[in-house]
């Protein structure tokens, strides 16, 4: 049990430099951000190799670290490609900590769910696809509640901490809409491969549980804001509230099954 608190701590306090230096005001991708974010991702990085290299338990605190891993990946990605991506930091590692602590205090409850063992086939590519569709949601949601928050400062014509570091209103939409395109596309696939799993399993194509049809909700509702978003013109504060509402869909049929499972119910 020390060992792994050992090892969620030292997880958690590899988020916090590039946090902290962010929160400061420290605001430019040069060397010193890459040499952080690359701490940040060695934390979670070495966590998972060390404690779920060789098995899978599905349980509440490997989902959390392994989105966290997936997450600071994407974002490393996303800023190398995208000018401003990196101006996300000061508000996504805040909410990866708290990921991070969620999964620290939670981290030896039971997995009621858990397969034990190395997944093959296409449970393995459902595991991939999940973990990556909620890390790129997660990512449009911080780009989401930048818009929401710059919106704001403008609003009540007042600065706030973060006014110097978060992306502009038009790139906070512009990445949020190029993340909400790869997730939709990916939830779809891995929407497709569940079905295949579950028609393999049980002879059906659907099983309407609640992890289902939050999927399935999320899907449908971040497909009519992409629509409306190219068809209607949605934008701003009002495009940004109802991704977020998406995002709750996905965290309750992602993660949030996972607490009710294995916290709730063990």
């Amino acid at each position: 049990m020390m060992t792994g608190l050992i090892h969620n701590l030292a997880a958690l306090l590899s988020l916090l430099p590039i946090t902290i230096a962010v929160w400061r005001g420290r605001a430019a991708r040069d060397g010193l951000f890459w040499a952080l974010t690359a701490v940040a991702l060695a934390g979670p990085l070495g966590l998972v190799a060390v404690r779920y290299g060789t098995t899978w338990n599905s349980g509440l605190s490997e989902v959390l670290w392994v989105t966290v891993l997936v997450g600071i990946v994407l974002f490393a990605l996303l800023s190398a490609v995208a000018a401003e991506a990196w101006r996300l930091a000061g508000l996504l590692f805040p909410y990866l900590i708290l990921l991070g602590l969620v999964a620290t205090i939670w981290d030896h409850a039971p997995a009621i769910d858990a397969r034990a063992g190395t997944p093959s086939g296409w449970i393995l590519v459902h595991i991939l696809l999940s973990v990556v569709t909620y890390a790129l949601l997660t990512l449009a949601a911080i780009a989401g509640l930048a818009v929401l928050l710059r919106e704001r400062g403008m609003r009540l014509k007042r600065r706030h901490m973060l006014s110097d570091v978060l992306p502009s209103i038009a790139d906070s939409e512009r990445l949020q809409v190029r993340l909400l395109v790869a997730s939709e596309g990916i939830l779809g696939v891995d929407v497709l491969n569940g079905m295949g799993i579950q028609f393999l399993e049980t002879g059906q194509l659907l099983v309407f549980d609640h992890k289902t049809l939050f999927m399935l909700g999320a899907f449908v509702l971040i497909g009519v804001l992409l629509f409306a978003h190219y068809k209607a013109g949605l934008r701003g504060r009002r495009a940004a509230r109802w991704f977020l509402v998406a995002y709750l869909l996905v965290t309750l049929g992602y993660p949030g099954v996972k607490f009710v499972q294995d916290i709730l119910l063990s």
